[in-house]
């Protein structure tokens, strides 16, 4: 009995033993975990956790309001056009004998001959006509003539025809006799009429021959074309020894010292546009041409595409700007001046637009009506919002009406 209680004596000591290495190593590993994570000595108390209920303040960045132009406008793109253009044809059919003028040729209004047409058979033409006139001329002497023979027969046979009928009358001579006088008398009466009647048609087809050389003299004019317009030769369209007619364009020719801008706008602004008020800025190939009135307004909108049609004037433009370029137009339809702040800073809250204002380091709320929009900048209207006025511009979206701000930027 007593080796047994020895025994379980000798039992009890060792766990106790064990328990208490098991409990130091505890310890020790812990206070090791507790200097990696923490960053101080094991055993050492944590610091004190910040009160509850305090806030930091939040770092912002304001703008203040400012007096700014805002404007309404609408931005398309149009086109570089010549105001004056001619496609240029010829006034009659024939072969094209000569082609004076290049693309890119400067031409002179009445002075560059363009192309001619055929002008060897409209030679030919005006000495036909000549001498048809000439016929017609020696036709009318011809039948002068015969009217002023017929004339004198006449003449005499009247005079029978009177002395005649007195001697009837006398019984001197047989009524036989006298019927031929009378007979010889209106027969030359009649050819009296006629040949008349010879001489003015003969008149009439020279006056005939006379329009009809003039005719073909204006087709020989006409055979060799001069500028209508002056400007530079954008096309030719055809080549020497081909084929021409009128309305069947030979060359073209584009005056480039007046210009249109032209674009078309969606329907809705029709009514917003006046012409000669209404402004729109330009900018062609890189080069801004500032502000330029609406010169036209198409007086209908197509009824299918539902666009009217707008055009500037632009006399004399740089080289850049020729017909065909593109050109970046915005139509200012509304301008004013007026107090703004950046569009960056407004937000909605409580289904209203406001904006933060910073009042001795407290963030303000100021709820406002906004207008136009230009520029990243936004009208303020109705005056709730004075020009200078600082408004947060950066962090307003992690500030609300009382919260502490730190400026740090204006």
């Amino acid at each position: 009995m007593k080796v047994n209680h020895e025994r379980t004596a000798g039992r009890s000591r060792l766990m106790r033993t064990l328990a208490c290495v098991a409990g130091l190593v505890l310890v020790a590993v812990l206070a090791v975990v507790g200097r990696v994570l923490y960053g101080q000595p094991a055993g050492e108390r944590p610091a004190e956790v910040k009160k509850a209920g305090t806030r930091s303040a939040v770092t912002v960045v304001v703008t203040p309001a400012a007096i700014r132009q805002f404007e309404r406008s609408v931005v398309v793109q149009g086109n570089v056009e010549a105001k004056n253009l001619a496609m240029v044809s010829p006034r009659i059919g024939g072969t094209i004998e000569a082609i004076f003028v290049g693309e890119g040729d400067a031409v002179v209004a009445g002075r560059t001959r363009l192309f001619a047409i055929d002008q060897a058979n409209l030679e030919r033409a005006v000495q036909i006509s000549e001498q048809a006139l000439e016929v017609a001329r020696f036709a009318t002497q011809e039948k002068q003539a015969n009217l002023e023979r017929v004339q004198a027969d006449f003449t005499k046979a009247e005079l029978d025809y009177g002395r005649f009928k007195r001697l009837v009358e006398k019984q001197a001579v047989t009524v036989d006799a006298f019927e031929q006088q009378q007979s010889r008398y209106q027969q030359l009466q009649a050819m009296l009429k006629h040949a008349r009647t010879l001489v003015e048609l003969s008149k009439a087809q020279e006056s005939q021959a006379k329009v009809a050389l003039e005719v073909a003299r204006k087709n020989l004019a006409d055979a060799v074309v001069y500028a209508p317009i002056s400007g530079r030769i954008s096309e030719r369209l055809h080549e020497p020894g081909e084929m021409g007619s009128p309305g069947n364009a030979i060359v073209r020719i584009d005056d480039t010292a007046i210009v249109e801008i032209c674009a078309y706008l969606p329907a809705q602004y029709y009514a917003e546009v006046v012409c000669d008020r209404t402004v729109m800025t330009v900018r062609v190939a890189g080069a801004a041409l500032g502000e330029q009135p609406i010169r036209y307004k198409s007086p209908t909108i197509h009824p299918r595409l539902r666009t009217f049609e707008i055009k500037s004037l632009l006399e004399n433009p740089s080289g850049g700007i020729v017909p065909g370029a593109m050109a970046d137009i915005v139509v200012v339809l509304e301008k004013r001046q007026g107090t703004g702040v950046p569009t960056q800073a407004i937000q909605t809250r409580g289904g209203q637009s406001v904006v933060f204002s910073v009042r001795e380091g407290i963030a303000r709320q100021i709820a406002l009506k906004t207008g136009l929009e230009t520029a990243g900048w936004t009208e303020v209207v109705g005056g709730a919002l004075d020009a200078g006025t600082p408004v947060i511009a950066m962090g307003q979206y992690s500030v609300a009406e009382g919260t502490p701000v730190s400026v740090q930027e204006e």
